[in-house]
């Protein structure tokens, strides 16, 4: 039976002993990112019929991201890693443009401030087309999705 509209995350838990320890702020950060993805998203494992889904994501020597899926009523859809290697350019041009714009807001012109802001943007679309990319033989997922993911993945990545 398919279930139309139920292709959801409900649930995301981070396992905390596969992170590198991280600051009070790094971690409002991903309560933050979690929050924002689990009041919109869209998340189809690749052959599943329905959800809603709980994923438990946990990294990997470092380098791969693992997603441990299942169906809100328990049932298991199975498990994916991603290589985040490919993405650690594109999150630490992010950083660096972030940490850009909150300089700016400081002393720059409101011109100078949307360009930064726009270049800010551009890596985070960059980022999330990858990950859309990189998740295309496990998930389906829709833009804003990708866009909120790779938020977390930034906040997962970033050391304190």
């Amino acid at each position: 039976m398919d279930v139309e509209g139920d292709h959801y995350i409900v649930e995301l838990n981070i396992d905390e002993d596969s992170l590198p320890a991280t600051s009070q702020e790094m971690l409002h950060e991903r309560r933050v990112a979690i929050f924002d993805l689990l009041e919109e998203n869209e998340f189809k494992p690749l052959e599943s019929k329905s959800g809603p889904y709980v994923v438990n994501l946990s990294l990997q020597d470092s380098s791969r991201l693992v997603f441990d899926v299942n169906r809100s009523n328990g049932s298991d859809r199975g498990s994916f890693s991603l290589n985040i290697k490919p993405f650690r350019r594109v999150i630490k041009d992010y950083f660096m443009i972030c940490e850009s714009y909150h300089n700016a807001i400081r002393t720059a012109t409101s011109a100078q401030i949307e360009a930064i802001d726009m270049g800010r943007r551009g890596l985070h679309n960059e980022g999330s087309r990858m990950l859309t990319d990189s998740l295309r033989n496990h998930a389906e997922i829709e833009f804003k999705t990708s866009r909120r993911l790779f938020t977390l993945i930034c906040s997962l990545h970033r050391r304190t």
